[in-house]
């Protein structure tokens, strides 16, 4: 029989784990409408020590990377990934960041950007004179120039042998990891690598009834939880107060 020690450990891991797993539902359901948001997944690990104390902890949060719905839009460089692949990001102190956040932006030197300022990495340039933009699915970029569609450069994507390894940078970017294995970088519509969509966006992949009922069963484990942790510790008091 399990003494009160090893039942106030047992209720006090999991209350802990499954806070920490409610932090990662409500991330998901904060980022329900989050363009090219990946939901997360807290997977937990049964413990027992040498005390023979069981309990339970968060092993790991997975990256759960299922393909998004797809919405389309009236902006010419709302790009969407329909398949396998991630755009490639520059970071501020030149690292390769990766999303499926296609919302693309030209900054005042005629660069696409995303919405926090960082560049695409694509091969070419909108010209000055372009009056319109239009990206096939094989990735290259197309700008309407004096009324002739002219290739003005491309666009690869990056993939991943692992993806759900990948980092989470924050801001909807993510980086390259040991697990995640190197980025493979690939025309799109080639050889595996999804299709690009131009006009349109990949919507979060998170079902707000999945998160929902998450967050229910969380919320009642962990009630449960903190009344079995309440009970445990007013038995062992008065055990104490038997003893004096």
């Amino acid at each position: 029989m399990p003494t009160f020690t090893q039942l106030l450990h047992v209720t006090r891991s999991g209350m802990l784990s499954r806070l920490e797993a409610l932090d990662v539902t409500s991330n998901n359901l904060a980022n329900v409408n989050t363009v090219g948001y990946k939901r997360g997944r807290a997977n937990f690990q049964e413990l027992l020590n040498e005390q023979m104390e069981g309990g339970a902890r968060i092993r790991a949060t997975q990256n759960l990377m299922e393909q998004g719905g797809l919405q389309t839009t009236d902006n010419p460089l709302d790009l969407a990934i329909e398949g396998a692949g991630f755009f490639q990001i520059t970071l501020p102190d030149g690292r390769t960041a990766y999303t499926r956040d296609g919302q693309f932006f030209m900054d005042a030197n005629r660069d696409l950007v995303t919405a926090d300022g960082f560049p695409l990495v694509w091969n070419g340039q909108i010209p000055a004179d372009a009056e319109d933009v239009f990206v096939n699915p094989d990735g290259t970029v197309m700008a309407l120039q004096d009324g002739t569609w002219n290739e003005v450069g491309n666009i690869e994507l990056a993939r991943f042998a692992n993806p759900s390894a990948l980092q989470n940078y924050g801001q909807n970017l993510w980086l390259e990891t040991d697990n995640s294995g190197a980025a493979e970088v690939g025309a799109p519509y080639t050889d595996g690598y999804g299709q690009i969509l131009g006009g349109a966006v990949e919507t979060s992949n998170v079902s707000l009834a999945e998160e929902m009922t998450s967050l229910t069963t969380l919320q009642r484990g962990f009630e449960m939880s903190l009344k079995i942790f309440q009970q445990t510790d007013t038995m062992l008091s008065e055990a104490i107060n038997m003893r004096k």
